[in-house]
């Protein structure tokens, strides 16, 4: 008999894996800094836990372990200059 695996390689599949990815990463983020007795606010773990971008979320899983707050995850961003 065979399955249809069609699905696995489907958009809406991706997706799930994506959102899956961004998960566990901001869950990282979140461990790394509690790890570090790092006082995360619900602005900032609102901001974590919704990000959608993997990018953005790996840079701040990169910071996360030398934070000394939660806005120092951020810094990188609040540092770069503006386009006009």
């Amino acid at each position: 008999m065979a399955v249809d695996l069609s699905f696995y390689k489907s958009f809406v599949a991706e997706e799930i894996r994506d959102e899956g990815r961004t998960e566990g990463i901001a869950q990282g983020i979140l461990l790394f800094l509690a790890q570090a007795g790092v006082d995360v606010s619900d602005e900032a773990r609102e901001r974590i836990t919704t990000c959608g971008d993997l990018d953005t979320l790996n840079r701040w899983l990169l910071l996360a372990p030398t934070a000394r707050s939660a806005e120092d995850v951020f810094a990188e961003e609040q540092a770069a200059p503006q386009p006009k």
